[in-house]
């Protein structure tokens, strides 16, 4: 009986140190990074965390770690920076590092942000400085070598989605994961050839000129017909952007900038612009791609958003009209 009675002592006593030191929360009250190398091993995991203030013995991480084996649940711990706020479990600790639930910044790029709109985003993050991200994006083009070698920046090539960087990227990185996003868009959509260039300059037109994706095939077939008649595209977007590179932009777009003799004034030059104006996304791609067949040359905005397509200048001019008397 007094075995059994010392048994039953020793197996709480167990129990309660397994609980002290698996089961209840422990760690900082702020904010703690902790970076894990790879290659760094079990034990150099947990005296990291150990001194950082993370867990309370790198012994029983250890012992965890061997418990899990036995009982076929274990798994490589991952390596990256990982964040811990307030107490935690061991248990919960050590699971999120099998998992590899690595502290990263989620930034979203939308479709049809500019070089700049995106600098600004990895700005606000807090990834980066705007100037060094533009710095890095005008000598990183070796990253596009292969569709635009001529290209004077990754403008086109970045593409939008949701990322999500490590707070340690370098704007190197962050660049080349966009880059390579956009590379696997390219192949799916079966885009190869000199012709990149001039579908993603197209592109980024479409993507800026209308908001909704039903009419992308539409505004691709207006500028597709003004060019085969020789006509300008005169597309205010590409104006915009050239005031933009010359760090001019108001808001507004002024006479003198319509007369620039930026090549990226296409008001004053016909054909494409020198490069894309923003990072088009997959429906202006593809409404590049396969535009829709008419004999549009003109659109205007309508006063609910929709765009107003016309074949002859007498009827967009109708169209303008009625979008100025149901705007005042």
């Amino acid at each position: 009986m007094r075995a059994l009675k010392f048994l039953l002592i020793v197996v709480l006593l167990v129990a309660g140190v397994v609980g002290f030191y698996v089961l209840l929360p422990y760690g900082p009250v702020g904010e703690t990074f902790v970076e894990i190398a790879p290659g760094i091993g079990t034990e150099g995991i947990a005296a990291r965390l150990q001194d950082a203030g993370v867990i309370r013995s790198r012994y029983a991480f250890e012992a965890l770690r061997i418990a899990r084996e036995l009982s076929g649940s274990g798994g490589s711990l991952k390596a990256g920076e990982y964040r811990f706020q307030g107490g935690s479990p061991l248990l919960t600790v050590y699971d999120r590092i099998r998992r590899g639930d690595v502290f990263t910044i989620t930034v979203v790029i939308p479709e049809g942000y500019s070089i700049f709109d995106i600098a600004d985003a990895m700005q606000a993050g807090g990834l980066t400085t705007r100037a060094d991200f533009l710095k890095a994006e005008m000598s990183d083009t070796e990253l596009i070598a292969q569709w635009s070698p001529q290209a004077k920046s990754l403008e086109g090539y970045l593409f939008p989605d949701t990322y999500r960087f490590s707070r340690r990227a370098t704007p190197e990185q962050m660049l080349g994961m966009m880059v390579k996003r956009f590379g696997q868009q390219v192949h799916q959509l079966g885009l190869s050839g000199t012709d990149i260039p001039a579908v993603i300059t197209m592109a980024s037109l479409v993507e800026k000129e209308v908001r909704f994706d039903d009419e992308r095939t539409e505004v691709a077939s207006v500028f597709q017909n003004r060019m085969a008649a020789g006509m300008p595209l005169q597309t205010d977007p590409a104006v915009i952007y050239a005031s933009q590179l010359r760090g001019t932009w108001t808001g507004v777009i002024h006479q003198s900038e319509l007369h620039s003799d930026s090549p990226y004034n296409t008001y004053m030059h016909k054909g494409l612009p020198p490069g894309p104006i923003c990072n088009p996304g997959l429906a202006a791609l593809k409404a590049t791609l396969h535009p829709a067949k008419t004999d549009y040359l003109y659109f205007v905005a309508g006063a609910n958003g929709r765009t107003r397509f016309a074949s002859s200048l007498e009827e967009h001019n109708g169209n303008v009209a009625a979008y100025r008397g149901a705007s005042r």
